[in-house]
């Protein structure tokens, strides 16, 4: 995993083809930032190392040659122009910055990478299929080698247009289309004069933009924001884009090209943005979230109920065997997450994996099945974040779930590790999620954003179990080294846990719980994907989603709705359906019947911001505080 960027500066660049109707220079701001405060930001998500690289177009360019497009030097300078205007005319800037935590291979990657042919690439994610990554090679290396083969085509009709057509040189749009995993990328082709970049179809990598603008005319990407100088300096460490003002967006998915050329008529660099279609078919299929069977017959729906009601657990029926693909499928998810060839070598912790852990039934699933798929000398941290202590639900609901897994997985070593907050004390470090939330702005936005961050330091204690039976466990501070967190992310979207499914489900039937979900779904990228990653990566973790696999995705949507949920069954039995008869499967019947609660209500993070920002439970209730938008100077005063 990786923390990048990249700077661009000296060209008019145009995107009126995205049709972003809220760019308007009235709502914007000029943010004025270092590139130390850049990297800064970037290296505590990838502190094994951190590179710099500049590239200058120069205006004069003779096409006909490509050595003279281009003067390209590795540096470590921190100083990058605030302002387009001391720009030089004759040139265009692109700094490019990478910050690896190393997760792959064998020998360690220092990231930008640049090839013999002048292509400059950073890249942030994992590769799980799709492009042939060896047992000790590095995905970013790999990657960088399938890009560089690929053709200079920009166009949507690459097959029948291209230059290089039957060559076997695909288009970058292809390669990029067929990786099975998050990413989200940054490259610039040298061949053609163009920068590529994007993030994949669910948003499980972040990458934010900022749009040129009249105030601020750069082109910026970055996977998080730095925390701006100027505010830093007068004491208010929090991030423009709290107060109204946004600088930065969530790049919507996809594949961009912008590809730059030097206009006749003026004689200076523009370019125009332009997004590209997915070109796997099967990618396409699972965006637009469409499944066959949604409504039952009552043939069907008659069927199901008297057969969930008698035998849940019967391995003949038809329920069974849908949810036992699943666990297969679930099973070879965790796999390509943690294998071992998947973890950079140089790493010899001996607990590489962590789970996000509220003993609820998603993280219970995926505790089960790392037990299943990690070899069996390494042990495994439970980590929990509560603000009350042991009597929040979450940490309840853990030593329970950790229990049960010592009692289904008695050979492996558990620790839950507790991770106490007091949410009054945390000044700083709600300034500093406030900024890593950024651009999401809301109370249940840095709620969640503060318990993921917490979790993900991982800082706490734990009980040490004692060799002597008469002696009692002895609790010691501890902090998890794992730099893997697996995370339940895209369980509730995908199988109904929501309350709103529900409710959708009584007032609009099948067809309106449907329509919930892949709402859900489409919007994952921007609600929930971008800021988690921010969150748990600023502790140099990377969090990974077993549930939003690909295949997992592909199978969930081919499985007949009735047969993922039964709303009109009570909460802790109907939604989910198909998950707790998974968690039945791998022994886990306790936590089969739990009830949803997210991790705001779980860890008693809400109950104590609405207190403070509302004045009760009740009045936050009542003003909807979870969407409502942080008001930053009355928060902190």
């Amino acid at each position: 995993m990786c923390g990048i960027a990249l700077l661009v500066s000296g060209i008019r660049i145009g995107f009126s083809s995205l049709n972003l109707d809220s760019i308007s220079s009235s709502s914007k701001s000029h943010l004025v930032f270092s590139v130390d405060d850049l990297k800064a930001a970037l290296q505590r998500r990838g502190p094994d190392s951190l590179g710099t690289m500049k590239l200058l177009l120069p205006l004069h360019f003779n096409s006909s040659n490509s050595t003279n497009h281009r003067v390209s030097s590795f540096n470590e300078e921190s100083h990058v122009l605030d302002n387009v205007s001391d720009m030089p005319e004759s040139f265009a800037e692109f700094v490019f910055l990478g910050a690896t935590l190393q997760l792959r291979g064998v020998s360690p990657v220092c990231q930008p990478l640049m090839d013999s042919s002048g292509n400059v690439l950073v890249y942030n994610g994992e590769i799980f299929g799709g492009i042939e990554v060896g047992i000790d090679k590095n995905d970013t290396e790999s990657l960088m080698q399938s890009l560089g083969n690929c053709c200079s085509c920009r166009s949507q009709e690459h097959r029948t247009t291209c230059d290089f057509n039957g060559q076997a040189k695909g288009s970058i749009v292809d390669v990029l289309s067929v990786i099975k995993g998050p990413w989200a990328i940054i490259y610039w082709q040298e061949s053609s004069k163009t920068l590529w970049f994007g993030r994949d179809a669910f948003g499980r990598r972040s990458l934010l933009v900022h749009w040129p603008t009249t105030e601020d005319p750069r082109f910026l990407l970055s996977s998080v924001s730095p925390t701006s100088s100027s505010l830093q300096d007068s004491g208010f460490e929090v991030e423009n884009g709290t107060s109204g003002i946004k600088f930065w967006e969530e790049l919507s998915c996809g594949i961009y090209s912008m590809s730059v050329d030097v206009k006749k008529s003026d004689g200076r660099f523009h370019s125009e943005i332009k997004k590209h279609e997915w070109t796997n078919a099967m990618l396409k299929e699972l965006i637009e979230w469409e499944r066959d069977s949604i409504e039952p017959k009552p043939a069907e729906l008659n069927f199901s109920h008297s057969r969930t009601s008698s035998a849940e657990l019967d391995i003949n029926s038809y329920s069974s065997v849908l949810a036992q693909n699943v666990l297969t499928a679930l099973r070879e998810s965790m796999l390509r997450r943690i294998s071992l060839y998947n973890i950079y070598q140089a790493q010899k912790e001996t607990v590489p994996v962590a789970v996000l852990f509220s003993g609820g039934l998603d993280s219970m699933i995926i505790a089960a099945l790392l037990d299943q798929c990690l070899d069996p000398n390494y042990e495994i941290d439970l980590l929990n974040v509560s603000f009350d202590g042991e009597s929040a639900p979450d940490r309840i609901s853990a030593k329970t779930g950790v229990k049960e897994l010592r009692r289904v997985a008695p050979l492996r070593r558990w620790r839950l590790v507790h991770i106490d907050a007091d949410l009054s004390k945390l000044t700083w470090e709600k300034k500093h999620v406030l900024s890593l939330i950024n651009p999401a702005n809301t109370y249940m936005d840095l709620n969640i954003g503060i318990a993921l961050w917490l979790a993900a330091r991982g800082e706490g204690w734990m009980y040490e179990e004692s060799n002597n039976e008469t002696d009692e466990d002895k609790r010691v501070n501890y902090t998890s080294r794992a730099r893997i967190l697996l995370v339940g992310s895209g369980a509730d979207e995908q199988c109904a846990g929501y309350g709103r499914h529900k409710t959708k489900y009584m007032h609009d039937s099948w067809l309106g719980l449907h329509k919930e979900m892949k709402l859900d779904m489409q919007r994952i990228w921007k609600r929930n994907l971008g800021r988690d990653d921010r969150c748990v990566a600023d502790s140099g973790k990377e969090a990974r989603f077993p549930f939003l696999d690909e295949d997992i995705i592909r199978m969930l949507l081919d499985i007949p709705l009735w047969e993922i949920a039964d709303l009109d069954q009570p909460s802790g039995k109907g939604d989910k359906k198909i998950l707790r008869e998974v968690a039945h499967m791998l022994g886990l019947h306790n936590a089969a019947i739990l009830p949803k609660r997210a991790i705001q209500f779980g860890s008693r993070i809400a109950r104590e911001s609405n207190r403070k920002n509302f004045g009760s439970n009740r009045a936050a209730n009542q003003a909807s505080a979870g969407s409502v938008v942080i008001n930053v100077q009355s928060y902190f005063s």
